[in-house]
């Protein structure tokens, strides 16, 4: 039986800035725009903690019975060390999937009921991340993915929500939000590369290799925060993201030092660090303009 400690650590706390930093600059953009609400926001808040918890204990469940995760570099996962068994980790997925579901509901009778479509291929994708039978994280398609429903869907649905209409500051400012979540995404795989070859998992740091991973992991970085400050150039406060910048240095070391293992281990978690980081500042300057 897993302790609390284990599901804790199977929930993956450090992936959760990719789901709180594109709420926090949806949120901002509806602040911008004059149509922040609380509700909506703390609801979108509740319903991407939840599917970034699903989607983890997913992936658990699904690496976790083919083998996947027989040999990890990475963080403890549930299945692969039997910690817990796949029916316990599925069940959680399960749990955690519903509590996203029933604050999507929410989210829609306050905003607009095409939230629910939003919401079901949210869920969807989650699950076909590295579940059923042709997962998407085995095809080397996980960073678009997560560019789309941790930039794009994130952003732009929590800004809808709150204004009730689509707005192209928001689609503007959830770019840069969405390469830092894909850039958490190539750490993450960066890590794990060579046991991810080694058991046919097509990730795009298999496909690019070590060296152009983290050359591009780099580029990432760059070009979040260029684009934050285009959107400065337009809306000056939003120039606050930028204040978070010094914190890329410590990672991009990590990465283009050539570091792996732990080492890599400790750029995820700055690169977490510097996602919500970014997300918060982003968001207060978007807020001002």
């Amino acid at each position: 039986m897993a302790t609390p400690a284990q599901w804790l650590e199977g929930a993956r706390p450090r992936t959760l800035p990719a789901a709180l930093a594109p709420v926090f600059v949806g949120t901002g953009a509806a602040a911008a725009l004059d149509g922040f609400r609380l509700g909506p926001a703390v609801l979108a808040l509740v319903v991407a903690l939840a599917l970034q918890v699903a989607v983890n204990y997913a992936n658990d469940y699904s690496d976790g019975k083919r083998g996947t995760d027989a040999d990890r570099v990475g963080p403890m996962r549930l299945v692969g060390s039997g910690a817990a068994g796949p029916r316990q980790v599925l069940v959680a997925a399960g749990i955690a999937f519903a509590v996203a579901a029933v604050a999507g509901l929410g989210l829609a009778a306050l905003s607009s009921w095409w939230l629910v479509a939003v919401g079901a291929v949210s869920i969807l994708a989650a699950w076909t991340y590295t579940g059923g039978p042709l997962p998407y994280g085995y095809r080397a398609l996980g960073e678009v993915f997560v560019f789309v429903f941790f930039g794009l869907v994130a952003v732009v649905g929590t800004t809808f929500a709150q204004t009730r209409h689509l707005d192209s500051l928001a689609v503007a400012a959830a770019v840069p939000i969405g390469l830092l979540s894909v850039a958490l995404l190539v750490v993450n795989n960066l890590r794990d590369v060579h046991g991810d070859a080694a058991v046919g998992k097509r990730t795009l740091a298999v496909l690019l290799g070590e060296q152009g991973t983290r050359r591009a992991y780099t580029v990432l970085l760059l070009v979040a925060f260029m684009l934050i400050a285009v959107i400065g150039s337009a809306r000056p406060w939003a120039l606050l993201g930028l204040l978070a910048v010094p914190l890329a240095v410590p990672p991009v070391r990590r990465v283009l030092g050539g570091g792996r293992g732990p080492v890599l281990i400790g750029a995820l978690k700055a690169t977490g660090r510097l996602t919500l980081v970014t997300g918060v500042l982003f968001a207060v300057g978007l807020a001002l303009s």
